[in-house]
């Protein structure tokens, strides 16, 4: 199936899929593409990213005088990289406000003029099992920033946090080793201080005017409102999140949800199901579906239903037109793991982000059942597995009601 057929029939499936129920698989396959608010763009605008932002008040909510005040504005935003007071690493040139060698935006140009790093990655939140948003993340490595502060030793560590209200208590802290911050691994992007998504400045609700993007891991290591760059010699992490009873050093998962799926279906004709699937650090294999009569008893040694007779959904190809605020569609030619000529993806479905799926269920006899789909990594391991606890990241297989009539 060619790219622009396979996506029109996504979003005809995903937009119009309950209202062609009843029309047959040949006027199903007919049908022209119409546009749809249901329809799941690929790139997510800035202010429909789902937010689970904590401050009170919200930071981003401040009124935009006081968001000026608090240096929550291009305009008076500054970046402290300062040594860590309990463990401190030995460094020749702290950025500080009390010496007016704080990073401002202009500094934070001038860096983005020499080199800028940008990668596709979808938001989510570790104990949300859906994402967030998915994005084209643009800003200056955070090493760069880094090196400014001209570290000496003692450094294994690098913490940072954003605006808290001036309140020490709303402190909202990650950390990462300074390896991960200094060195990229194979096949990942470097961390960013993030100033643009989907090509447009960050809003204050996304973050802005500054913040850290992590690209293999939760949001919670992505801090927004970025104000405080902390260099330390601390051996473990001391993340926030660490309180939650959250694993710290989970990296993305991949799993399957549904985007649209009919409540009710009639007797004997085909049904069709669009879905999502986050491509987690192992990447993506396949996704199945599987639809069984509700309330049907199943093994309790076999809790993650391996042995069900699974079928493949057609996982979509990369989209011709990305969207976001990018001339035609087409993404940045520096965008990480884009073929620069091209502006297609090397490998697809690439890991970090979301893919797109499909399936044409068969006529079911009228009654009451239970969809559920998966993913396949590319290691060959099954949703939930090899990772199936919520604490390092929901995955859990997803249950729908179906009522066939």
């Amino acid at each position: 199936m060619t790219d622009s057929c396979s996506r029109r029939s996504f979003l005809r499936l995903g937009a119009a899929g309950a209202a062609a129920l009843g029309a047959g698989p040949d006027l199903l396959a007919s049908q022209e593409p119409q546009a749809s608010p249901d329809f799941d763009p690929y790139l997510t605008p800035q202010e429909k990213f789902r937010d689970v932002s904590r401050g009170n008040p919200l930071p981003h909510k401040l009124p935009p005088e006081k968001l000026v005040q608090v240096g929550l504005s291009r305009e008076t935003w500054k970046l402290e990289v300062l040594p860590d007071p309990e463990h401190p690493a030995v460094l020749r040139n702290p950025l500080t406000k009390a010496k007016g060698t704080a990073l401002d935006w202009d500094g934070l140009m001038k860096l983005a003029a020499k080199r800028t790093a940008g990668f596709l990655k979808v938001m989510t939140c570790n104990n949300i099992g859906r994402p967030l948003g998915m994005g084209l993340w643009e800003g200056v490595p955070l090493r760069d920033v880094v090196w400014l502060s001209a570290p000496q030793e003692d450094l294994r560590r690098v913490f940072y946090y954003g605006y808290h209200n001036d309140d020490p208590k709303q402190i909202f802290r990650s950390s990462l080793s300074v390896n991960r911050v200094l060195e990229d691994p194979p096949g990942l992007p470097p961390v960013i201080l993030c100033f643009k998504l989907n090509g447009k400045f960050l809003t204050p609700e996304r973050g802005g005017p500054v913040r850290i993007v992590v690209p293999e891991t939760y949001g919670f290591k992505s801090v927004k409102w970025l104000s405080h760059v902390v260099l330390t010699n601390l051996p473990h992490a001391n993340d926030t999140y660490a309180d939650g009873n959250n694993d710290l050093d989970s990296p993305l998962k991949t799993y399957a949800r549904t985007i649209s799926l009919p409540k009710e279906a009639k007797a004997g004709e085909a049904i069709p199901v669009t879905g999502l699937a986050q491509v987690g650090i192992s990447g993506l294999a396949r996704v199945q579906v599987w639809t069984a009569p509700a309330g049907e008893p199943w093994p309790a040694d076999d809790p993650y239903f391996t042995n069900a007779p699974w079928k493949d959904a057609e996982i979509l190809p990369a989209p011709a037109s990305w969207g976001g605020d990018f001339p035609e569609g087409r993404l940045p030619e520096s965008t990480f793991g884009l073929d620069p000529r091209s502006g297609r993806p090397q490998r697809w479905p690439m890991p970090l982000t979301k893919a797109h799926w499909k399936a044409r269920l068969p006529g079911l006899p009228a009654g009451k059942y239970v969809f559920r789909c998966r993913t396949i990594d590319e290691n060959g391991a099954a949703q939930p597995m090899p990772r199936p606890f919520d604490k390092s990241g929901r995955a859990g297989i997803e249950e729908k009601p179906l009522v066939v009539a």
